[in-house]
């Protein structure tokens, strides 16, 4: 029994190491495309319906927020589906690596927001650029499993982030502050799985 349990950790070590040398292809570049176009409207209507977000930050948060978790579960269901069918077998241990990779900038962004809402709330025209430059972290940290171009977009999300802050209080709640960064950087990732990868491995 010992010798099959040392077999069983030795096959599951193997796979664990096959993993984090294979390339990661469970992100559809039509579904990143479309959490870009979230972003855009959700830019939209806050544009319309929130003129002056300062004043009113619980439904800033609420646009942005619920368009957050939109996203992330439209990526997380189309990524276990695209996994299975592309990973197989490996399946488990490559949607493990790659949550292991994003969820702590995840994690960062959120306990910010509670945070500085909690504690600091006259800070709370910082988030928009902390959102970004933590997401850019996450990027950052999936790069070594994604291609090599991705890098890009780990750059544009620490710039625009940077740059948001840079703004100041006055503009950096505006509608297009988080619109561009998110609407362009999600198309970028989408370009830049749909050039380096087969069409057929993409969705229809």
């Amino acid at each position: 029994m010992t010798d099959l349990n040392k077999a069983l950790g030795d096959i599951s070590s193997i796979r664990r190491q096959m993993a984090r040398s294979t390339e990661f292809r469970g992100y559809g570049p039509a579904t990143l495309a479309a959490t870009g176009l979230f972003a855009i409207s959700a830019a939209c209507a806050q544009a319309r319906w929130l003129p002056d977000p300062a004043t009113h930050f619980p439904i800033y948060l609420a646009i942005w927020i619920s368009t957050a978790i939109l996203s992330a579960a439209l990526i997380a269901t189309q990524m276990y589906a695209r996994t299975r069918r592309i990973h197989s077998g490996m399946a488990d241990e490559m949607i493990r690596m790659a949550a292991e990779q994003f969820l702590p900038a995840a994690g960062a962004g959120a306990l910010l927001t509670l945070v500085l809402g909690a504690f600091v709330p006259s800070a709370l025209w910082m988030l928009p650029g902390l959102w970004q430059i933590t997401f850019s972290l996450g990027v950052f940290s999936s790069c070594r499993f994604l291609p090599r171009p991705m890098v890009a977009a780990g750059v544009w999300y620490l710039i625009t982030g940077l740059l948001c802050i840079s703004f100041g209080e006055g503009r950096a709640l505006a509608p297009w502050a988080m619109g561009i960064p998110y609407g362009a950087g999600q198309m970028l990732v989408a370009a830049v799985l749909l050039s380096t990868r087969p069409e057929s491995d993409d969705e229809s």
